[in-house]
């Protein structure tokens, strides 16, 4: 039975490896601070590239000095990423380290504060996927969908919130904020994604959990829910389902585009990257515990 991961996957234990940090002298361009003179830092898991990319860019634009984090096979995408966010004449700094991985993560957050300053806003967005049957599922098949898609975000989760509260600078009328990567699977599964659909339910839970503890520090918790987007990840997706239904590679996400989102077009990462700007903003300082899809109209609530 085909099945499909993406390359976000687990690695042996090591200390992650940080890779240059700093801001650009001769930068091209210099953005404003988001609401306020404030400075703001934030972390972006697996943004070497689809989604990630897009949001670190997007947070870099509204003024934020940001992290880079994704795996190993990963790093010249993070290192070209965070190129780009220094010539916007933002600080950068990128942290190879595992999601899965909670020492590692505490690792990455540090040295994000050392090089960056103090956190403000952690995306928890490094993930992973797999095309296939319930019955062909193995227990290994679960457990590492769980590792990356579950227990990766409550690692984000519990490190950031952790350092934010340490840091006592989240303030009741300026939050700070942590989000994390869902998906319209949060809402109604899709066959053949069985697995990856309950580990985005699951954020979805944990999202909601940690709003209702984290209120008191002046935390908000919030999650995104891409639908069918334009990335690696999808396009392999579409590859394994069409394998299935003996069709060609497109065939399946043109299917969905035409008959499940109203708008009528898939999803590009940057249409993700501006509910996530909106979510890191104080424009969003009310909003806690929930988790808001974007998806063109596939899924409404």
């Amino acid at each position: 039975m085909a099945s499909l991961t993406r390359s976000l996957a687990r690695t042996t234990f090591k200390a992650p490896r940080i890779l240059g940090a700093t801001s650009s002298l001769q930068a091209r361009t210099v953005f404003s601070t988001p609401s306020g003179p404030e400075k703001r830092t934030a972390i972006v898991t697996g943004s070497a590239r689809g989604i990630g990319k897009a949001i670190a860019l997007r947070l870099a634009e509204d003024g934020y000095d940001i992290c880079i984090n994704d795996i190993p096979a990963n790093e010249q995408g993070a290192r070209e990423v965070s190129k780009q966010i220094q010539d916007l004449g933002r600080k950068s700094t990128v942290a190879i380290a595992d999601v899965s991985n909670y020492g590692q993560v505490e690792s990455m957050i540090q040295h994000s504060v050392k090089e960056l300053g103090e956190l403000n806003t952690m995306v928890a967005n490094a993930g992973i996927a797999q095309v296939k049957a319930l019955l062909d599922l193995t227990n290994e098949d679960f457990e590492r969908m769980f590792q990356v898609n579950v227990f990766g975000v409550n690692n984000c989760y519990k490190a950031a919130a952790k350092q934010i509260i340490s840091q006592g600078n989240a303030k009741h009328d300026r939050p700070a904020k942590i989000l994390g990567a869902a998906s319209i699977v949060a809402f109604k599964p899709f066959a053949l994604l069985s697995h990856y659909s309950a580990s985005k339910w699951a954020v979805r839970g944990l999202t909601q959990a940690y709003a209702m503890e984290m209120a008191e520090h002046n935390i908000t918790v919030n999650a995104y829910a891409p639908g069918i987007v334009g990335t690696a990840m999808w396009d392999l997706i579409d590859e394994e389902l069409g394998k299935k239904k003996g069709v060609k590679k497109g065939d399946t996400i043109a299917k969905y585009s035409g008959e499940l989102i109203a708008l009528g077009r898939v999803s590009v990462p940057e249409d993700v990257a501006k509910l996530v700007s909106f979510l890191s903003s104080h424009d969003s300082d009310y909003i806690t515990g929930q988790t808001q899809v974007v998806d063109g109209g596939i899924i409404m609530t």
